[in-house]
């Protein structure tokens, strides 16, 4: 089976031995990678930000694609499929693993992180206003500052809290734009929740499979769902499958009815039918679509 998808892992461009790079978005858009076309679909083992600093474009992420300018925030969460679009545009693009935000972190500060990068919890995009921008342009510039001149471990654990506080102000200034109420008892349950249907919407499509998985009734299920996004269970199960099955649609050389019965689907036609429903058309013309 050729794969269509590259699958990137975290490679530094800088010595070092963290699991942190920052690179020039207008590098990255003048490469001419050997392993892999970024204006293609890739997907990424790490945690991203994109931040732009001038001019205009566009840019996918899984699949959907954000028109972006001056004060643009990109956050890309790792297992995620996006590609860059040509453009002139400038700015920075930090790439960084979970490992490295979170080893030395506490839970406020893992959960921030799961919650800023989750889209499912909110869009990717970030659109700062002047002042914002301003303060985070700043901050990403001490980080820079401090990562073209590593002479010794404090500096790895100062662009490390750096980072950190990235995420806590990035996320603050979205909490700004949505109902606060979010910020629950349900949160880690959520999160839960999505990892299980993520490893097994295929085989199991049911509600009550994943309160049995999580140990609470189908009425808690929908009241972890409904309190985070606003989305009954069955809602949040029918979105990460559908994404799942774009993911293979792009990803393998199978067809439409192996890729039918891969997602569980015993009748290729319900498969057809489930696909158009939630997506407004058809598998061969997302296809298409996306070539």
């Amino acid at each position: 089976m050729k794969r269509q998808i590259k699958e990137i892992d975290f490679k530094k461009e800088k010595d070092g031995n963290f699991y942190f790079d920052l690179v020039g978005l207008e590098d990255i858009l003048e490469r001419k990678p050997k392993a892999h076309d970024q204006f293609d679909h890739h997907k990424i083992s790490f945690y991203a930000i994109v931040f732009i600093t001038h001019n205009k474009g566009k840019h996918s992420i899984n699949y959907k694609d954000y028109p972006y300018k001056k004060g643009t925030v990109f956050t890309l969460r790792k297992n995620s499929i996006h590609k860059f679009y040509k453009s002139n545009a400038k700015g920075r693009f930090l790439i960084f693993t979970e490992d490295f935000v979170i080893r030395f972190a506490g839970k406020t500060e893992a959960l921030n992180l799961f919650q800023l990068f989750n889209e499912m919890l909110s869009s990717p995009k970030l659109q700062l206003k002047n002042s914002d921008f301003i303060e985070i342009e700043s901050l990403i510039h001490q980080i820079e500052k401090e990562y073209l001149n590593v002479k010794d471990n404090h500096s790895i654990e100062i662009i490390r809290s750096l980072i950190q506080i990235l995420i806590h102000k990035l996320f603050r200034i979205k909490l700004k734009g949505y109902d606060n109420s979010r910020d629950n008892k349900y949160q880690l349950q959520f999160i839960t929740l999505q990892e299980l249907i993520e490893r097994g919407c295929f085989e199991n499509k049911k509600v009550s499979y994943y309160a049995n998985k999580m140990g609470v009734t189908t009425r808690t299920l929908n009241n972890i769902t409904q309190s985070i996004i606003s989305k009954h269970a069955k809602a949040l199960i029918d979105e990460i499958m559908i994404l799942q099955i774009k993911r293979l649609l792009i990803n393998s050389q199978l067809t439409f009815t192996e890729i039918a019965y891969q997602a569980g689907f015993d009748d290729p036609t319900n498969f057809f039918k489930y696909f158009r429903k939630k997506t407004g058309y058809s598998p061969k013309q997302f296809k298409e679509n996306c070539k």
